[in-house]
């Protein structure tokens, strides 16, 4: 066995056991409007759980990939959720932001480092975690989204899942050399960092 091999197996490996100790149920979110939502009233559906901030930059570039992604495989079951990680002193720019980019997928507020932690995502955004039919978290992609790599998994866990997995984790974070950048600071190069 290679050691590419060997390693894709180790991240889906280990992206199945993490997805285990944190059962979906346990991630709780507010709507816009303030009430509670959880994950697992998705269950059935392959959800794109999108973790961006109004004030980072890299988080905006990737919305309309996120909106054309949600309108294109909305009828196979494919739910995109979008999880706003702004704290009180920009939660009130959320609905104005995504009024301004048409954006029609569910937005949450309250995404906290925490949540992003237990989900093995990090503190860097933007980050986004796709789950299964059952809830089960099996891939990770940490920075900007590729079209392709999300396209791929998706199409995956949408279809006959006997061919070959896509890697559990795409980290363009690290291999970037991860900038953190703090809330207000933050550039079109880099990850930026939820504040705690």
């Amino acid at each position: 066995m290679s050691l590419k091999t060997a390693a894709v197996l180790w991240a889906a490996a280990w992206c199945t056991a993490a997805a285990q100790q944190i059962p979906s149920e346990h991630l709780l979110f507010r709507e816009l409007n303030g009430a509670e939502r959880r994950l697992s009233e998705y269950r059935g559906r392959v959800v794109v759980l999108n973790f961006w901030a109004t004030w980072c930059l890299p988080c905006r570039e990737e919305m309309p990939l996120l909106a054309g992604i949600q309108k294109r495989y909305a009828e196979r079951g494919v739910v995109v959720i979008g999880a706003a990680a702004d704290d009180e002193s920009t939660a009130s720019q959320i609905p104005g932001f995504v009024q301004e980019a048409g954006i029609t997928f569910p937005v949450w507020k309250g995404a906290t480092t925490e949540h992003m932690q237990a989900l093995g995502l990090g503190t860097g955004l933007p980050v986004t975690a796709l789950f299964d039919q059952d809830g089960h978290l099996l891939f990770r992609l940490l920075g900007i989204i590729q079209k392709k790599e999300l396209e791929t998994r998706l199409e995956f866990l949408l279809g006959d899942r006997h061919g070959r997995q896509p890697a559990a984790l795409v980290d363009r974070l690290s291999k970037a050399g991860e900038e953190h950048h703090t809330h207000g600071g933050v550039g079109l190069e880099g990850a930026s960092t939820v504040p705690s």
